[in-house]
């Protein structure tokens, strides 16, 4: 599960979720926390029961990896960062 922040808390008072998006483990059985941040200018108090965050629910993949001696040649080769063709 993916932690993410609410649009509106965000654009309205500058409150949204610091480490966006926080993810939370499938097998992670404990309570929840939001780590919110105020990057408004105004302090925001949180009622009990208020919406702070969202939360969105996707599959999760395990991959199993092949050790390999070697690698195949790609067009990219070895150039690394700024090597993908953009001028």
């Amino acid at each position: 599960m993916q932690v993410r922040p609410r649009s509106g808390l965000a654009l309205k008072y500058g409150v949204t979720v610091a480490n966006a998006p926080g993810t939370v483990d499938s097998d992670y059985r404990g309570p929840l926390g939001v780590i919110l941040v105020n990057l408004g200018r105004e302090p925001f108090v949180i009622a009990h029961g208020e919406r702070i965050a969202q939360a969105v629910i996707a599959p999760v993949v395990q991959a199993r990896y092949v050790m390999a001696e070697t690698l195949s040649e790609s067009d990219r080769a070895s150039g690394g960062f700024g090597s993908t063709g953009r001028s």
